[in-house]
């Protein structure tokens, strides 16, 4: 990881919105969801995508582990140093995973479900994922935090790991990223504790940042859509025939490296794609795709209580339009404040 200063990659801010609006799409769609009998209208290649979109889930852990490998680069790791990475973290995740409690809470509070108080602490520590499935959620997407905040611990220990990487040490850590997942699952690692199972994606992006600085630091880099083009049809291939894999590779691990490609590529630029990423629209949409991901759950929760007749396009934009308002009044104010006190 070469200790440059980092910049701003606004075609990666952009693609979070892309990737929160295919969850939610994917939360719509299933046997007896609103959006079922439209998508199953569609050709098979499309809806197969919109039903694949929890694996969005993985590209957005792949990107974390990219943006802050980028952003914490020449990062001092000392006591101070260490202190501001840790509440930028809590201040990034935090805030509004908090109003996303606090819109279920009524819910929780209703629950009957055995051992509630234990699940309502897990809730609170972020501890969900480490618990393999829960008998009620309340905010499905939120294990996903339980995932990241690991990778927050873990992060320093491999930020010194990979720094001042060669292609050598990239390509190895690639590779173990590539085959993590498999090792500890024949390890015997449940495949319910997610953090673990999940750590080859973090360590992926680490690795594409480690690629990013290399290829950038080139007196001609190459143009990113001969690499994000092909990798992002090669994935949407595969998530619409999962079938032509080998039974010995899973899907996830499959993708994997294709992710991180396509991040690779659009970090690097070029190409219609990247541009429309790049936009001012694009990239406040994807500002607000963090409260976009944590609150569409809560927010259905309410909308499914209030009313009767479902409308997905009344949905999409209430939570587009709310998340664009919570992220502009309460997450970015927040975040500000927190890291102003260290």
């Amino acid at each position: 990881m070469r200790p440059a200063r980092a910049r701003h990659l606004l075609s990666l801010t952009g693609l979070r919105f892309v990737l929160a609006l295919w969850v939610i799409l994917h939360h719509l769609t299933g046997p007896g969801d609103s959006l079922e009998p439209i998508a199953l209208r569609m050709p098979y290649p499309i809806y197969a995508l919109i039903r694949g979109g929890y694996l969005a889930v993985t590209t957005f852990f792949v990107l974390s582990g990219f943006v802050l490998a980028r952003t914490y680069s020449s990062q001092v790791w000392d006591r101070r140093g260490l202190l501001k990475y840790g509440v930028g973290r809590l201040a990034r995740v935090y805030p509004v995973y908090l109003l996303s409690l606090a819109i279920v809470a009524p819910f929780i509070l209703a629950e009957r479900t055995p051992a509630k108080a234990q699940l309502v602490a897990a809730h609170v520590l972020l501890i969900q994922g480490w618990l393999g499935p829960l008998s009620v959620n309340w905010n499905t997407p939120s294990w996903t935090l339980s995932c990241e905040m690991f990778f927050y611990l873990a992060f320093p220990v491999l930020a010194i790991v990979m720094r001042s990487s060669g292609w050598r040490k990239t390509l190895a850590a690639a590779a173990v990223a590539i085959c993590l997942t498999r090792v500890l699952w024949a390890a015997g690692v449940s495949d319910g504790v997610k953090p673990l199972v999940h750590l080859s994606d973090f360590l992926m992006g680490i690795a594409a940042a480690c690629a990013f600085d290399l290829l950038a630091a080139r007196a001609r880099p190459p143009a990113g859509a001969w690499l994000y083009w092909p990798a992002g049809l090669a994935a949407a291939a595969l998530i619409a025939w999962p079938r032509i894999l080998p039974g010995w590779v899973d899907l996830n691990s499959a993708l994997r490296p294709l992710n991180a490609i396509v991040l690779l590529g659009l970090g690097l630029g070029g190409g219609f794609a990247a541009r429309i990423l790049s936009t001012r629209v694009a990239v406040y949409l994807g500002k607000s795709s963090y409260a976009m991901y944590i609150l569409h759950v809560p927010l259905l929760w309410w909308y499914c209580r209030w009313s009767k007749q479902f409308s997905a396009l009344f949905y999409l934009t209430l939570v587009i339009g709310a998340s664009a308002l919570v992220y502009h009044f309460l997450e970015e104010p927040a975040n500000r404040y927190l890291r102003s006190r260290v």
